[in-house]
């Protein structure tokens, strides 16, 4: 977000299953003077706000300058003068009744969202208001209408285009007239400039669907043609006397795709558009837009995907007076499994945009950087570990992020290539920075780093300049957080490996505070397992599992079997084309082992997870006899066949090509195995991204083989079961599992 299961389950017996306990502690702030009573962290602590660690928010606007909002205003603050000032004044934001705001590339205008509509995931409608800056007023003039679904301003000066009922607009000023580019957009039909369903849930993670080149000449966007995509329907129930119907158009494995073209057009001559023609190679099948990324106002890099997503091709387009004309190719195959790790990384230009760096499989099948020059890749890092992403490209430096350190395939750091040499931003932090990540300034000259984990988050401003990293400011430092928890009985975290089907594989437990090894404790595995996932890092949470290990003395753990990520291409590729097998082996093999700790009760063992997690849990209870007492699957897949195109044929092909996985890995046919385990089933009705038609199947399988099972379904609920709903659910399922481990 699956071979038979009863024969692989037999083999997980025959596994030789190795521990070695490499425990690392992460104490959190427990008070040693005993003379102090201290609470546990209760359900409640988990929803309140203040009971959470902050981050802190910026963006950058030059190499030594960030805006930063605060107590309802922006503020510039000036690194080179260490001069803080406001910007825009929170009287501005609630003439509007703003709640966001968009910088023009020049300073002189911003965009106030308001009116915020959610539609999916990353999907929205906003009015957008042009304020002028100087002139501290908004423009009367703009023609900017109401339920725009995409703005986006040119990255030099203030021109803007913007998306309106599926049609793109361009505006080269502020006072400048609307002009629009597209006439076909028709709702769920042909969508300009912004992405259908699945291209926005799979393959975008975004609502844009247009990119401005580096000048602002030119716009490329793409259009969504969805006219023989199906639909799923489902009802909405409101307020009204009838529900009405939700329909989308949602591509299921093996059935019609969007098909999806890509225009550019000149901002300052919108009759001049033309198509950036997908390569001839995948001209008459199936395939998809994966990525546009501007080098220059001349140049285009686009990458294209074929449906079965093992086959890439990133091609460089330059502008001729005969439109766009390919200038380089380069193809990525992958035999193992699919290309990348969910959709393929975007290039990263150099300085000049005469070559770029990508992220890929090495020789060895390991992330690694690329840098490509006239199509031909080049690995500029290499081992067993993986890079998880590039940050930074400057004239000298690539900055990038990575799990080298320690072997901890869980950890962040971040680290600079100098062409002569790698060097570790990051690594000499400490033990309670692990988990670290920076967000960089224009040219890299100062950047906010962030230390997430596993002690209390801390986020600070450092000055990179002369490549030596000097803190210049805190932004947040987290010590009201810290004196909030100072009084509380918090939990401990601790890590290690068990050695699983020849793999060492990662786990990490939640234990309550005062551990005893020498007593037996209840014990709730908290599952994901999709490929690519992974849930064992070092990274510092407080959430419902806080709760349950500190006042119900419940231990939590999680581990990362076969197919999840960021530990090379083998161990991630091997779900593919069987979803619902390995996963689902490792996570009983996993339970099994933890028993064997002896500080488990067997007879408290329970499990649960949401989406995938709710897939792999509801297929562990329907095949691990006598492992889990009982479990909780919210919004879970049933069948493969009933998920999205995009994300179950990368794994999975087609059912035509894979019929025999498709069949053997439902949830619904391990219906008649639930007898023997406690079933909570958690659904919301208008969940648009895994259906409430999976939860309907799996109830309708478990009623006709006469299981008794609880189920909860929230109405008008999306797929995050958000507001009112996220606080009842997490309460729900505290009570279900109390009475499980009575």
């Amino acid at each position: 977000m699956k071979v038979s299961i009863a024969k692989l389950l037999l083999a997980v017996v025959g596994f030789a299953v190795v521990i070695v306990l490499i425990t690392v502690p992460t104490v959190i702030f427990l008070k040693e003077d005993a003379q102090v009573e201290r609470r546990s962290f209760t359900l409640q602590d988990a929803f309140n706000s203040s009971m959470k660690p902050k981050s802190y928010n910026m963006r950058w606007i030059s190499d030594h300058e960030y805006l930063h909002l605060s107590d309802g205003s922006v503020f510039l603050h000036d690194l080179h003068k260490n001069q803080t000032s406001e910007f825009l004044n929170e009287d501005t934001f609630d003439e509007k009744g703003a709640y966001d705001y968009k910088l023009s590339a020049d300073r002189k205008y911003a965009a106030f969202l308001s009116d915020y509509v959610k539609l999916w995931r990353h999907s929205f409608t906003a009015t957008y208001s042009l304020y002028d800056i100087g002139a501290r007023t908004f423009i009367n003039t703009s023609d900017i209408p109401d339920q725009v679904q995409y703005f986006a301003w040119a990255p030099e000066g203030n021109k803007m285009a913007y998306v309106w009922r599926n049609n793109v607009y361009v505006k080269n000023g502020p006072t400048s007239p609307s002009v629009q580019v597209t006439f076909n957009g028709r709702d769920n039909q042909i969508l300009n400039g912004h992405p259908d369903w699945v291209y926005e849930e799979e393959m975008f993670s975004s609502n844009q669907g247009l990119w401005w080149s580096p000048g602002g000449r030119f716009v490329a966007y793409a259009e969504f043609n969805d006219t023989d995509v199906h639909n799923i329907e489902y009802s909405w129930y409101g307020d009204d006397q009838y529900p009405s119907t939700i329909s989308i158009p949602y591509p299921k494995p093996g059935t019609p795709n969007p098909i999806v073209k890509l225009f550019v057009v000149d901002s300052d001559n919108t009759t001049h558009v033309d198509e950036v023609v997908v390569p001839a190679i995948f001209g008459s099948v199936d395939h998809y837009l994966a990525s546009v990324t501007w080098a220059t106002d001349n140049r285009l890099a686009v990458q294209w995907l074929k449906r079965l997503q093992n086959h890439l091709v990133l091609q460089i387009y330059n502008f001729t007076d005969s439109g766009w004309v390919t200038a380089e190719h380069q193809e990525v195959k992958s035999s193992s499994g699919w290309i990348g790790r969910f959709s393929p990384s975007e290039p990263v230009f150099t300085s000049d945009a005469n070559s770029y760096y990508l992220l890929m499989s090495d020789t060895n099948q390991y992330k690694h950087i690329h840098h490509v020059s006239e199509g031909t890749p080049k690995a500029i890092t290499s081992g067993e570990w993986e890079v998880i992403n590039i940050v930074k490209v400057t004239a000298d430096s690539v900055y990038f992020s990575s799990n080298q350190d320690g072997g901890r395939p869980g950890g962040r750091n971040i680290y600079r290539w100098t062409g002569q040499k790698i060097t570790c931003l990051t690594c000499g932090l400490g033990d309670n920075c692990q988990y670290n990540s920076a967000y960089f300034s224009h040219n890299a000259s100062f950047y906010r780093l962030s230390c997430s984990g596993p002690g209390v988050p801390r986020h600070v401003v450092m000055d990179n300049r002369n490549n030596i990293g000097v803190e210049v400011g805190i932004g947040e430092d987290n010590k009201a957080f810290v004196d909030l928890i100072s009084d509380i009985e918090m939990p401990t975290m601790t890590r290690g490996t068990i050695t699983v089907a020849g793999y060492k594989l990662w786990y990490q437990m939640l234990l309550p505070a005062g551990f005893d090894k020498s007593k037996k404790y209840p014990l709730l595995i908290d599952v994901y397992a999709g490929p690519c996932s992974q849930q064992v890092d070092y990274s510092y949470s407080v959430g419902w599992s806080t709760y349950l290990a500190s006042t119900e003395k419940i231990i939590v753990a999680s581990f990362d079997g076969r197919g999840s990520g960021y530990q090379g291409d083998k161990l991630m590729h091997e779900l593919y084309k069987r979803l619902g097998t390995y996963e689902v082996e490792d996570q009983i093999a996993a339970a099994r082992e933890f028993i064997k700790f002896g500080y488990i009760d067997k007879d408290r063992v329970a499990i649960w997870g949401w989406s995938y997690g709710g897939y792999v849990t509801s297929m562990a209870l329907g095949t691990a006899k006598g492992v889990f007492k009982c479990g909780m699957a919210v919004a879970p897949v049933s069948k493969w066949t009933y998920y999205d195109s995009i994300y179950t044929e990368r794994y999975m092909q087609q059912p035509s090509e894979n019929p025999e996985f498709y069949a053997s890995t439902t949830v619904t046919a391990l219906a008649k195995n639930f007898h023997s385990v406690k079933y909570l089933l958690i659904h919301g009705t208008a969940d648009d991204n895994v259906h409430f038609q999976q939860a309907a199947e799996i109830s309708e399988a478990l009623v006709e083989e006469q299981v008794d099972f609880e189920a909860m379904w929230y109405t008008d609920k999306d797929h995050g079961l958000s507001g009112s709903a996220n606080h009842h659910v997490y309460t729900h399922m505290s009570h279900f599992l109390l009475r499980c481990f009575e």
